[in-house]
């Protein structure tokens, strides 16, 4: 099948949007996705008819605005967030629903106090119906490519313990586990205790 893998635009975060959403399905942490287009009510409105159905993904009592997290801003301003890229077929291949962008990657970069420079791989996501014809080797390879020309020495990325096929696959293009190698653990603050963390500086602050 023919595809192309070029850098995302702004123009594709509908897209990027859509297929965050069906990742996220297919993880099953739907509850935990915060993620829009460019604002909470316009973004995902080709899905959702209104604000209760929107509002219905995450589950009662969440301040949804607060969370909103805006892909145009963090991905495509003078200084982004993150880089994405973007899998993107011939009209003559479009998917059932009529979707041309069928898969996409995210990544930014880090920097190891050990190896230097590397790129962190957020999302790698293909379209069901476009697995298994080279398309995410393709988007991975290409976010390697971009980490190698930037001088990473490294590509990370996490892996859902559940999910064998993709462990199966990235084993396969030479990644290793390194949790069970080296027993390192992937830890988070976030909520209601990163902001108690934050807000709890008992000395002159001299980072600014």
């Amino acid at each position: 099948m023919d595809f192309t893998i070029r850098a995302a635009s702004l123009d594709d975060c509908k897209d990027i949007s859509r297929m965050i959403l069906k990742l996220a399905e297919h993880d099953n942490v739907s509850d935990q996705i915060k993620i829009t287009q460019r604002g909470i009510v316009t973004s995902l409105q080709y899905k959702y008819n209104d604000l209760d159905s929107y509002c219905g993904l995450f589950g009662a009592g969440t301040n949804h605005t607060t969370f909103t997290v805006d892909l145009e801003q963090d991905g495509f301003s003078k200084n982004p967030f993150f880089h994405g890229i973007i899998a993107e077929v011939p009209e003559h291949f479009k998917s059932r629903d009529g979707h041309t962008k069928v898969g996409y990657s995210l990544y930014f970069y880090t920097y190891s106090s050990w190896k230097g420079r590397a790129v962190y791989m957020e999302d790698l996501y293909v379209m069901p119906e476009f697995r298994g014809k080279g398309i995410g080797k393709a988007l991975m390879a290409k976010v390697s490519q971009l980490g190698l020309a930037a001088g990473c020495t490294q590509l990370n990325f996490t892996v859902l313990d559940w999910n064998k096929s993709s462990l199966d696959f990235y084993r396969k293009q030479g990644c290793w586990d390194v949790t069970s190698d080296l027993g390192y653990h992937c830890m988070r603050c976030e909520g209601d205790a990163l902001e108690h963390l934050g807000g709890h500086l008992h000395f002159t602050d001299q980072s600014q």
